[in-house]
């Protein structure tokens, strides 16, 4: 375990140099304060999240500067930064609760050979075929006999072959020999790939109809996700001033205070793409795109006409997201999976525990910050394809993120985790007008004073709008 001092801006910096997007310092002020531990864990959670927000404001900045703006400083504090990875937590409605129970086909079990698995049976499909598979009811007592009677790898493969969601707990050793963590230790924390050839693209201008006033002005993001790591990239677009439509299939089951959590700055639209003319819709909203984000499982959208290769076809200069919970190559990239699940496998889930009986660390803390990252990866392609043209697939997963997480040094051992006060949190703290209500909720989190990150729209309801673009 690596105990040796972290520099949050060094990393954010070191994030940019590693996607060919800096150094950025100068001519933007760069400003991180604050330290960890703030949430209850060894992990640098918070100074990990607060260099991913520094490095995508920075990137947002010189957006700005393309724009003809000057440049300005950037401040991310560690503190607010940790506080975002619980930002569905701090969702608040007046006589609205929501608050979420998980059912117990979530959480960690110990199987018949001493091992764990952690199922993760969220959706109603996922609980029912879960419950069906190890033929027992839904009590967690009984959940828990049904696990012992299963030696853990022989779970996790029934559960895979039935396509449900589970995973095996292993250390951090273990599953860099396993294929799929070996798979994601070749490949960068943000992928970027060009994947087709188009002219120079300039940000969207006054000849478009498009004022300018903030870094991604005009910028047209399709947001086919859904829960926190997806949602919290189009989010994050949102906030520097890119146009989002949410569309989702009215089928899809969700989480409300997941909804609340992940749609300000956004409009919402309902396709099914079952029905050929709504398929078409999509092929017409791709067309006017900047940006398509998805957070499907790998080949799910591409069946359906909507992969990388085909959107780019549709939409020359597309910047395609892809977000997914193992990695895009390897024998699970194909797997559904959550964030307990990418703490599961990669060993965070032991280590943060530090005895036998393994723990998740109390946040979504590879959500999140997969979010940020795909957020930050999306504007340094729409970068590149100001100076260079041509479509860019970017790609991150949950797995990978932990496995960088766990790559950074670790809090000292002796430190105490100073907790969250959402009182400490009033320089965050924002008040929106909703459909359920006057919404307060944490903000974004970077500072800067020429284009102060804010979301003009509140979150809605899914499937308020039509299916185009504003």
């Amino acid at each position: 375990m690596n105990d040796t001092p972290y520099d949050p801006t060094a990393k954010a910096l070191a994030l940019l140099e590693a996607l060919d997007a800096g150094p950025r310092v100068p001519p933007h002020e760069l400003r991180i304060v604050g330290a960890d531990p703030v949430l209850a864990t060894r992990f640098r959670i918070g100074e990990a999240a607060a260099s991913v927000l520094a490095a995508q404001a920075l990137v947002a900045a010189d957006l700005w500067c393309r724009r003809g703006g000057k440049p300005q400083s950037v401040e991310v504090d560690v503190y607010a930064a940790a506080a975002s990875l619980l930002s569905f937590l701090f969702v608040q409605l007046p006589n609205t609760n929501l608050a979420r129970m998980a059912p117990a086909t979530v959480g960690l079990y110990r199987a018949a050979d001493g091992g764990w698995v952690h199922l993760h049976g969220g959706f109603p499909r996922l609980h029912e075929g879960t419950l069906a598979l190890l033929e027992c009811g839904d009590g967690a007592e009984e959940i828990a006999r049904a696990v012992e009677r299963w030696p853990a790898q022989k779970l996790e493969d029934a559960l895979a072959e039935h396509g449900l969601c589970g995973a095996r707990l292993r250390r951090e050793a273990e599953w860099r020999r396993h294929p799929q963590g070996a798979a994601l230790a070749g490949v960068p924390i943000v992928e970027i790939t060009r994947i087709g050839d188009s002219p120079p693209e300039p940000l969207p201008g006054p000849a478009a109809g498009v004022s300018g006033t903030r870094p991604l002005s005009g910028v047209r993001v399709l947001d086919l996700t859904r829960v926190l790591a997806g949602p919290t990239c189009a989010r994050t677009l949102a906030e520097h001033g890119a146009e989002v439509l949410h569309v989702r299939s009215l089928r899809l089951p969700f989480i409300e205070p997941f909804v609340v959590d992940t749609n300000p700055g956004k409009r919402s639209c309902h396709l099914d793409l079952d029905k050929r003319e709504e398929l078409e819709q999509l092929q017409q909203l791709v067309c006017g795109a900047d940006v398509f984000a998805q957070g499907y499982r790998s080949g799910a959208l591409r069946r359906r006409g909507f992969g990388a290769e085909e959107v780019a076809a549709l939409r020359q200069g597309i910047v395609y997201v892809s977000i997914n919970c193992y990695g895009h190559e390897g024998p699970w990239a194909e797997r559904p999976g959550w964030e307990q699940l990418a703490q599961t496998v990669t060993g965070i889930a032991r280590e943060h525990a530090g005895t036998e009986t393994p723990a998740i660390i109390p946040a979504a803390v590879t959500d999140y910050t997969t979010g940020y990252l795909a957020a930050l990866g999306a504007m340094c392609a729409l970068e590149r394809r100001a100076e260079e043209g041509g479509s860019w697939h970017v790609r991150v997963s949950l797995a990978r993120t932990g496995m960088w997480l766990q790559s950074l040094p670790r809090t000292p051992e002796e430190a105490t985790p100073r907790g969250v006060d959402p009182a400490a949190l009033t320089p965050w703290w924002i008040e929106m007008d909703t459909a359920w209500g006057r919404l307060q909720r944490l903000g974004p989190i970077a500072r800067m004073p020429a284009t102060p990150p804010h979301w003009s729209l509140p979150p809605v309801p899914l499937g308020t709008h039509a299916a185009e673009w504003a």
